[in-house]
């Protein structure tokens, strides 16, 4: 028997370790050897990461559908592993190193990355371990990480091959530059947010004599590397102007002025200053117009570097004389800002200061605003392993789901840049190229095949780039190097291409479209068939979940529970401003004033799950899960009614003859019903509505309706023993396939529970994972007892309905007329007789021949059949109609209250938010409540 009551710690951690000590997540052919694989890659977290909702959301998808797959008998593989995560990881480490007083240069290369190791070997396996409380069935034994031997390998084949291709080269290009981390970044680790800061306009006088131009910036110390001022060709005020040329203010330097279409007449005075190595935009102009920036006071033609990696204004080079002024090297950049404004503004050439909002890129690991810097790099040539990723999505070989999401794809494909790959940091695959001292580039795969291949000998001297990749290089080719190659392993065979990768839409660009690339170049076959795209989790009122904002939530804490000052610690930990501190405290403390109580990882899956809409934005509630945990005690209570109902009885799975009742029938159908409606949903990713389907049947179909109509058969005296063997027959294996089907979504609650039901079900196995998945049984419709029993649900909804309008207590049994019944009606009220009796308290059932002869009575329609109960002796008229106008006038006045109180301006504006809302909320609720007790008033008074 089941415990009494259902506790989700007691059991979750106990049968994960069960199943992983089995070995049951490794694949096997072995079940049913003619099966087609089934393969999920996991998108690798980062070593240094812990999960967070949008890792467990995601997890929750990928689980469901690999335990879904395993259970229809497919070897099924979701591919384990972590990244190594270069920047992030670098710091974490750096960061201990810097706490003893040192940094990494005093240990040096190969024992500051001996140090890293050692990290992840004792730190590095927090979110392996969360995945496990997950119920994340990974298969472990074949876990892969990024810089393991084998995909180091991978990377290295990778690279040399592109590189003899003529696909990877080295280049000084504009990067996102970190100017704490010392290294470029992708454009997936800047994060650009709105900031509060000012437009400079500043005056750059005309060479020849006849004024100035006008330019606004919001980086003012920038204009030491301008190059040109753009306007726009259709812009009549500048046209006169163009090929003239300005002196570019505290340098000593004339620039052209040029027309470009990137001067936009309307923005500001329509003239733009442009610093090509030092922005994007400005880079693009230069490269149009590098002829007429190439003038003689222009060292370099323009593109001018004015920064060091740490964005101080760097000093000039030998063969740039004063190209820089003296008055600003060495400074840091906004120290030379203030500086060069001052100097602005005692010259006379400031011409304004303005409050601006703007974007301001940030480092997501170091929070520095970012620099377009002009450095040597090392880049991918994208396009020609673009067109066949483009093709394989315009010929179906590979879908997004929903298929809108090729648009995006398509948009960013089609207008692809080349990927800078280099990174300045040491943890990660070092780039493999060696330099001569001549500055001679060598790529291989080792310094020796390097000196074989180019018959370099030993007194050559050569050293290895200090670089190292990008870490999305190494990912990109996760699908198939985690799987053994270059080598041809059986895994690689059986598995590759992948099923389906899940994933969020913000990383279509940075990691699925390169791994299209990348599949499609070394294995000439795409490296997943389908893309399930989903939403990004956030909080109930849709906004983004940040640790400023004090939103965050942890699955974790919503498993195991976590008290509340716990919880204001946690969310409060490290934050620099005490008074952000403080408010997000004590909003902690209002939203959540008992802290946050244990759920339980099935009710947050199930969560997750009914979530899952085709959306953009998930709007996580944490009463979805309150109600979801409600769920799980339904099911958990509902098998051990079932249980004290089979265990040790006949349930007829010997030669014993069964009689099935059309309440045994009708679940039969419903059972089968919601089979195809889960099933049809998991295989197009819809797993709201699988959901949806296994909540409706669970709760509503068997519990609230198959558990009672069953209990007139066990309890009473008028069933056959072959009637109750059916009932018992019915319970048990209904609630046996009930729990394989939501076992993809409620791993850890049914293991429990199907382990107590599978004997008396007559079911073997050790483990319900990998017990089969039900099919539905074509035939189990039974449209005879759906339309029996949906009509005796009727019945009895009818006669409590009345029961509760008129106040009478519901077990309180009573006499039932029947009027205008049919003779189908007549026959189900013979049949039906013991489940209204026991369900609706029927006291005796009369039909009248003519509804004339029925006295005054209270009535409900089924159909057309009308359900009468005479109140005569049942209610008090009048005391029952002056309790009704006692409660009217209670509710009448409590709403005058509310309405004066949200009347008063000075409550509604100065009132919390949540306070204010509730007050609505309680107006709309007396509103409704008025409206059905005038309702119920004027029934009574008719009788």
């Amino acid at each position: 028997m089941l415990d009494k009551n259902y506790d989700p710690q007691a059991i979750e951690t106990r049968w994960y370790q069960f199943w992983e000590a089995r070995g049951d997540f490794v694949p096997t052919a072995a079940r049913q050897p003619t099966a087609a694989p089934y393969c999920v890659m996991i998108p690798p977290p980062n070593v240094t990461g812990s999960l967070h909702m949008g890792h467990a959301f995601q997890d929750t998808i990928m689980d469901a559908l690999i335990r879904y797959h395993r259970m229809r008998g497919e070897p099924t593989l979701w591919q384990a592993g972590t990244d190594h995560a270069g920047i992030a990881t670098q710091m974490v480490v750096e960061r201990l190193i810097n706490a003893d007083g040192q940094t990494r240069h005093d240990f040096g290369r190969e024992q500051f990355i001996k140090r890293v190791w050692e990290w992840k070997a004792e730190s590095g396996g927090t979110i392996t371990r969360q995945l496990r409380r997950m119920g994340a069935s990974l298969d472990w034994e074949h876990e892969r990480f990024t810089m393991d031997d084998g995909l180091s390998a991978a990377v290295r084949e990778v690279f040399v091959r592109l590189f003899e291709e003529g696909l990877i080269y080295r280049g000084k290009r504009l990067v996102n530059w970190d100017p704490v981390l010392h290294t470029a970044v992708s454009d997936l680790e800047v994060l650009s947010e709105e900031e509060s800061g000012h437009l400079w306009e500043m005056r750059y006088p005309l060479t020849n004599g006849t004024g100035d131009l006008v330019v606004s910036t919001t980086r003012p110390e920038t204009l030491l590397g301008d190059c040109a001022v753009a306007v726009n060709p259709e812009d009549e005020r500048y046209r006169h102007l163009i090929g003239e040329f300005v002196h570019l203010p505290l340098t000593g330097r004339r620039i052209p002025i040029i027309a470009d279409e990137h001067a936009d007449p309307t923005f500001g005075t329509g003239c733009v200053k442009i610093t090509p190595a030092h922005d994007f935009n400005d880079h693009q102009v230069w490269l149009r117009h590098r002829d007429e920036t190439a003038i003689a006071d222009q060292p370099h033609g323009g593109l001018i570097n004015i920064f060091t990696p740490s964005a101080s204004i760097r000093a000039n080079e030998a063969d740039e004389g004063q190209l820089l002024p003296a008055a600003y090297l060495g400074l840091d950049r906004y120290e030379a800002r203030k500086r060069i404004v001052a100097d602005l503004d005692a010259a006379g050439l400031l011409a304004a200061v303005k409050d601006h909002r703007l974007q301001q890129p940030r480092g997501d690991r170091s929070g520095a605003v970012i620099e377009p810097y002009l450095t040597d790099q090392w880049y991918v040539r994208v396009a020609p392993l673009a067109a066949p990723a483009i093709k394989a999505v315009e010929n179906g070989d590979v879908r997004f789901v929903p298929d809108n999401w090729k648009n995006t794809y398509f948009e960013w494909m089609r207008n692809i840049q080349d990927w800078c790959i280099s990174r300045q940091i040491w943890w990660g695959h070092r780039i493999p190229a060696w330099y001569d001292a001549e500055g001679n580039v060598y790529v291989g795969r080792s310094e020796q095949e390097v000196r074989d291949k180019h018959g370099l000998g030993a007194e050559v001297a050569l050293a290895q780039d200090e670089d190292v990749l990008d870490t999305w290089f190494s990912s990109a080719l996760w699908p198939f190097s985690t799987l053994g190659w270059p080598e041809s392993t059986e895994r690689l065979a059986m598995f590759y291409p992948t099923s389906v990768l899940v994933t969020g839409f913000d990383i279509i660009f940075f990691w699925v479209a390169r791994m299209l690339m990348m599949g499609l170049k070394f294995m000439d076959a795409v490296p997943f068939r389908e893309i399930y795209i989903h939403g990004l989790v956030r909080d109930a009122h849709g906004d983004k979940m940040s640790k400023s904002k004090g939103n965050v939530l942890d699955p974790i804490d919503l498993i195991d529970g976590i008290d509340l000052e716990a919880l204001v610690e946690k969310r409060t930990k490290g934050m620099m401003q005490p008074h952000l501190a403080a408010k997000i405290a004590k909003a902690t403390r209002q939203d959540f004033p008992a802290g946050i109580p244990a759920f339980g990882t099935d009710a947050l899956r199930f969560t997750f799950a009914a979530l899952a809409t085709t959306g953009r934005d998930i709007k996580f509630d944490l009463a979805r899960t309150e109600g979801y945990r409600n769920f799980c005690n339904k099911l958990w209570n509902a098998s051990r009614y079932v249980l004290m109902n089979t265990e040790e009885q006949d349930c007829g799975l010997g030669s014993e003859s069964l009689e099935l009742s059309a309440a045994d029938r009708w679940i039969r159908a419903r059972f089968n019903a919601t089979v195809i409606a889960v099933t049809s949903a998991i295989d197009v990713y819809r797993f709201d509505l699988a959901a949806q389907a296994i909540y409706e049947f669970t709760w509503n179909d068997f519990c609230d309706w198959y558990l009672e109509l069953s209990k007139p058969v066990l309890t009473g005296d008028h069933a056959s023993a072959a009637a109750k063997r059916g009932t018992r027959h019915t319970l048990i294996t209904t609630l046996e396939t009930l729990l394989r089907l939501a076992h993809p979504i409620m791993p850890f609650i049914t293991e429990e529970i199907w382990q107590k039901v599978k004997p008396l079900a007559g079911v073997d196995g050790d483990t319900i994972m990998l017990a089969p998945f039900p099919l539905a049984d074509a035939g189990a419709d039974d449209l005879p007892a759906v339309r029996e029993i949906d009509w005796v649900k009727q019945c009895i909804l009818g006669i409590r309905r009345i029961k509760g309008e008129m106040n009478i207590p519901p077990g309180k049994p009573l006499p039932l007329l029947v009027a205008n019944a049919s003779e189908q009606d007549q026959l189900w009220l013979k049949t039906a007789r013991p489940y209204l009796d026991f369900l609706a308290r029927t006291e005796s059932i009369t039909v009248l021949a003519n509804e004339a002869d029925a006295p005054e009575a209270a009535m409900a329609l089924v159909g057309a059949m009308k359900l009468l109960i005479p109140m005569a002796g049942l209610i008090d008229k009048d005391a029952e109609l002056k309790r009704l106008d006692k409660e009217l006038a209670r509710l009448t006045d409590d709403n005058a209250r509310i309405e004066q109180k949200l009347a008063n301006a000075s409550f509604v504006d100065k009132a919390p938010a949540a306070v204010v809302a509730k007050e609505r909320e309680r107006l709309a609720e007396n509103a409704a409540a008025i409206g059905n007790l005038l309702a119920q008033r004027d029934k009574i008074a008719a009788l």
